[in-house]
């Protein structure tokens, strides 16, 4: 049974417990792909820093997101040492390039939607992180993940902020419902290679 934990309103469905079932009996490949996760979402923010580089409040929200992402990464990759697990390239799962499938290509509604995407991406890892504390059997490596929850419920709250920053509220809460629809439905069936976003 999933232990409870504070629902993220935004998301249309939990994460199932056969995803937990999963990451708990993969858990070196979990921390791989963790570490390529961290990477990206460091990457993400600042694309978005080089994209819109005259979005003042953006750009210093992002700079400290990005250097969190980093230091993340590097915490993730010590994981990594101590298990002897080499970094290598893994095949990702459909969830983020079906995420970025929706983002719309003329601005600014590309900028919205790059926001709200990122920000969903973002509570799907604080919910899950959330959920491999709570379940990893390895004391150490569960208290690992429940010191990052913190970091990602800010994370996807600071693009999301941005979002109502930059664009009317009624606008931004339309399209992140319906990019919240399409995010559960890609989670919906289980990947069969164990993943954050599988």
């Amino acid at each position: 049974m999933l232990t409870q934990l504070p629902t993220i309103n935004a998301l249309k469905q939990p994460t199932s417990f056969a995803w937990v079932e999963q990451a708990i009996a993969n858990l070196d490949i979990i921390l791989l792909d963790h570490s390529h996760c961290e990477r990206k979402a460091a990457g993400v923010a600042l694309n978005m820093m080089f994209r819109y580089p005259s979005n003042t409040k953006m750009v210093r929200e992002l700079t400290a997101i990005a250097r969190e992402e980093l230091e993340h990464f590097e915490l993730v990759n010590q994981w990594l040492e101590r298990r002897n697990i080499p970094l290598a390239p893994l095949p990702p799962p459909p969830y983020g390039a079906g995420l970025r499938a929706t983002v719309r290509p003329k601005e600014p509604e590309r900028f919205l939607d790059s926001l709200l995407v990122t920000g969903l991406i973002e509570a799907r890892s604080h919910e899950r992180l959330g959920l491999l504390a709570a379940h990893c059997p390895e004391p150490e490596l569960a208290k690992f993940y429940r010191g990052l929850m913190a970091s990602e419920a800010r994370h996807y709250g600071i693009y999301w902020v941005l979002a109502a920053t930059y664009f009317d509220k009624e606008i931004v809460m339309q399209r992140l419902d319906e990019l919240a629809i399409v995010e559960s439905e890609l989670l919906a069936t289980l990947h069969p290679e164990p993943r954050i976003h599988s």
